[in-house]
């Protein structure tokens, strides 16, 4: 049988294909971009019967409640996940028949209390283990997510399930999981997505010997901070999500209609890159660059509920609506036609930010600008400018007040495209003489290294 993944660069995620030996197919913790499954079967000239989910998810919008009202595929989702969509519940060691595989759930709570790993037997094969976050390359998927006092059970039991649940396993035993390098659930950064039971065996340092409580004071400190939206996407996924095919798009709005949606409460977001928001932006909105990160950022920085306006540039409003349904965003207002060029010629406000090179941010934090530092607390840790402020993105709405308003603040990243957020957020605030760093810190040090 042929597996095809597919795997979302930003949110460090795979979803998986399973082709059948009878020529149907199922596809394992899909995500709401159902289209594309759908697809791929057919070109294959099969029919999608069946979405397994591992576990109840807490980065993205689930597919298998999409997948289920189109009225062919059936959802299969662990019974102790208490979903409220029409499905079937499976339970640990509860044998599937599906296309002419035999398929065992077996138990794997710790990532999640429900989870539920599968093992796809096949004859003459090695097995497939689609392990979901219960084992993933390099590591296993964090244990924080739930509730602050169920941290430490979930732990023991993801200490319990690396060593127990798969033991039966071979290690040619293909290693399929949903977790992977970039996911902030997930311990590692490397680019690996699959792998074998006797690699991870003989490498995987969640697998090394330790005692338990060892592991207790060790695993739940290895992660980034969470996402602020994770916390609502289990229960939206419980739920079920509605298939993304009946979410009307956004019109395209001239700029009074446009100006009148954003007076009403909406927000603008703008997606162009970097470069093209710092050049001129409409007043208030929000730089989101498009790009991998793009649905992490949108979950994390805006309330679900509010609707959404867009100022796309040569950016594809199709791909723009599949990144914002991922993350659970359903209201939109609309898109501003002919784009800033538009809404400039209109005699309407527009506003710009430097953008300086390292020489140039060098010569204003010399004389006063603040550098403002938005990166991640291990990133800051590994090298940042003399005398930085650091607030990360995700911890910015809120703590605006505690930039200096009295001298310009020079925000700087990685590379500008979270700078370029900040920037909006803090123009948003009230903020004026702000810059963002090109190039971000890395430029930063290559100047550096060179004086």
């Amino acid at each position: 049988m042929h597996v095809l993944p597919f795997v979302h660069e930003g949110l460090g995620n795979s979803s998986y294909l399973l082709e059948l030996p009878d020529g149907d197919a199922l596809v394992v913790d899909p995500d709401r971009s159902i289209d594309r499954y759908l697809r791929a079967a057919a070109d294959s000239g099969r029919r999608v019967v069946g979405a397994l989910e591992t576990h109840l998810h807490a980065d993205f919008v689930s597919g298998a409640h999409a997948l289920a009202s189109r009225g062919e595929a059936r959802a299969y989702v662990p019974a102790g996940a208490a979903a409220r969509f029409p499905h079937t519940a499976v339970a640990a060691r509860e044998r599937l028949d599906l296309g002419g595989a035999r398929i065992e759930p077996i138990a794997s709570p710790g990532h999640t209390p429900e989870h539920l790993a599968y093992v796809v037997h096949l004859p003459q094969s090695p097995p497939l283990l689609f392990s979901g976050g219960a084992l993933i390359v390099g590591g296993a998927a964090r244990t924080d997510l739930i509730a602050p006092d169920q941290t430490v059970p979930l732990t023991r039991a993801l200490y319990r399930t690396t060593r127990e649940a798969f033991r039966a396993l071979p290690d040619e035993t293909a290693l399929l999981p949903t977790h992977g390098g970039g996911s902030f659930c997930s311990t590692g950064a490397g680019g690996e997505r699959t792998s074998t039971l006797g690699r991870e065996r003989a490498d995987n340092p969640v697998l090394a010997e330790q005692a338990e409580q060892e592991f207790l004071d060790w695993f739940p400190k290895l992660f980034p901070a969470v996402p602020a939206y994770f916390a609502r996407m289990r229960a939206g996924n419980q739920a079920g999500a509605a298939d993304p095919a009946r979410i009307a798009p956004p019109r395209p709005l001239p700029p009074s209609a446009f100006e009148e949606a954003a007076a009403r409460g909406a927000l603008v977001v703008d997606v162009r890159p970097t470069a093209a928001y710092m050049a001129e932006h409409l007043p208030g909105a929000l730089s989101n660059p498009f790009r991998d990160a793009y649905a992490t950022w949108l979950g994390w920085l805006v309330d679900p509920e509010t609707p959404l306006l867009f100022v796309l540039g040569d950016v594809p409003l199709t791909r723009v609506l599949e990144e914002s349904l991922l993350v659970g965003y359903e209201r939109f207002a609309g898109v501003l036609e002919g784009g800033v060029e538009t809404w400039a010629r209109s005699g309407r406000e527009t506003r710009s930010t430097p953008f300086l090179r390292p020489v140039k941010a060098a010569t204003e934090v010399a004389t006063g600008a603040v550098p403002l530092d938005v990166r991640e607390p291990d990133e800051f840790a590994a090298g940042h400018i003399d005398g930085a402020l650091h607030i990360p993105l995700g911890s910015l709405p809120g703590r605006e007040s505690t930039v200096p308003r009295d001298r310009p603040v020079v925000v700087y990243c990685g590379h500008g495209e979270r700078a370029a957020t900040a920037v909006s957020l803090l123009e948003r605030a009230g903020l004026e003489a702000l810059r963002n760093l090109d190039g971000g810190f890395g430029a930063w040090r290559e100047m550096a290294g060179r004086c």
